[in-house]
């Protein structure tokens, strides 16, 4: 082979070596596409545990209305407990309890040993979960309730446990199967634990009449907190509304309609009651009229949309999708305005 010839070659085969190379590197992260066998895995593991939740709803009894009356006469606080994913199970339980009118708060069984007993008054009760009803670290707790008289409610799936036996209220939960298909991962268990958690809560809520006021009082920062924000809130007061009478001129009006630049203007008669409304719409409709000579009522818009300071704010805003508006006046019992609230007002605070 001359020398032309095998540098020809060698150059060929450097080229074939480094591009497999980058073939092979590539392939193994290829993501394996999504099979029916996949899918019919997860179908299996939510109709187990949906199966789960139905059967608990039907093995409600007294039990669970020995609870609820537990939990609604305490005085002080409802302390939640659990080892491992019952723990983590319990810890939302207790924010849940006390974001919706319960005061709760969770304990660590193995803190609780070491000096967080000291947490539980007398005026307490203990909530606590283990799906065997045999988890050791609970013991001191257990031990801690029956020898200060502290009530203890045990959620559990074993009747027979020791933490059921020892329970003032047990709170048993079906021997459903866990959805894993060893059928020991917590799966099952710890949604029945969740959903019969909420069950309580949500029943606490409706026998204290727990109203949307009362939640944004436990929640006032993020999405919640702003969706219940009431018209007073976010309206304009009463001392920067552009207000005019009825038999003014259309000249006065679009001098206080530009000077507020809320893009109306409210009609009041002789007593202050809202008689209507001046908007921009209302300028189109009578520009070929004389505008400027024109009085206010014969150009406004009677019986306009209006809300009260006490409405959500998100009532607000349905008005104003419903009616294609930007801006409603905010009347007090007699009719009179006290604000007006303006869509740019709710985009500020989140609510549109």
């Amino acid at each position: 082979m001359g020398q032309t010839a095998y540098l020809r070659a060698e150059n060929a085969n450097k080229k074939q070596m480094t591009v497999t190379p980058e073939v092979s590197e590539k392939s193994p992260n290829l993501p394996a596409p999504a099979t029916e066998a996949d899918l019919a895995i997860a179908r299996r593991v939510l109709d187990i545990e949906a199966n789960a939740l139905r059967e608990l709803a039907e093995s409600l009894n007294g039990e669970f209305c020995d609870a609820i009356n537990l939990i609604e006469g305490l005085k002080g606080r409802l302390v939640v407990t659990g080892m491992g994913k019952s723990g983590h199970i319990a810890k939302k339980i207790a924010a849940t309890f006390a974001s919706t009118g319960t005061p709760s708060f969770f304990v660590h069984p193995a803190e609780a040993s070491h000096g967080d007993l000291g947490m539980i008054g007398k005026d307490d009760a203990v909530l606590a979960l283990s799906n065997s009803g045999e988890t050791p670290e609970l013991s001191d707790i257990i031990a801690f309730t029956r020898r200060f008289n502290v009530p203890l409610i045990g959620m559990t799936r074993k009747p027979e446990s020791s933490l059921a036996k020892q329970s003032d209220c047990p709170l048993v939960l079906p021997a459903s199967p866990e959805a894993c298909p060893n059928k020991q991962a917590p799966t099952t268990s710890t949604t029945a634990m969740l959903a019969f958690a909420d069950a309580l809560a949500v029943t606490l809520m409706e026998r204290r009449g727990f109203s949307s006021e009362d939640f944004r009082t436990f929640h006032p920062g993020g999405k919640l907190g702003q969706r219940l924000l009431h018209v007073h809130d976010v309206m304009h007061g009463a001392d920067t509304l552009p207000l005019i009478a009825p038999d003014a001129l259309m000249a006065e009006a679009l001098v206080t309609m530009t000077s507020h630049s809320f893009g109306c203007v409210g009609v009041v008669d002789d007593a202050g009651v809202l008689a209507g409304i001046v908007t921009d719409g209302d300028l189109r409709r009578h520009m070929a009229d004389n505008l400027v000579a024109l009085k206010v009522g014969d150009v406004m818009t009677a019986r306009p949309k209006v809300t009260s300071a006490d409405a959500l704010a998100v009532e607000a805003l349905a008005i104003m999708n419903d009616r294609s508006i930007t801006s409603l006046f905010v009347l007090d019992d007699a009719g009179v305005p006290v604000g007006l609230v303006h869509i740019h007002d709710l985009l500020r605070v989140g609510v549109a």
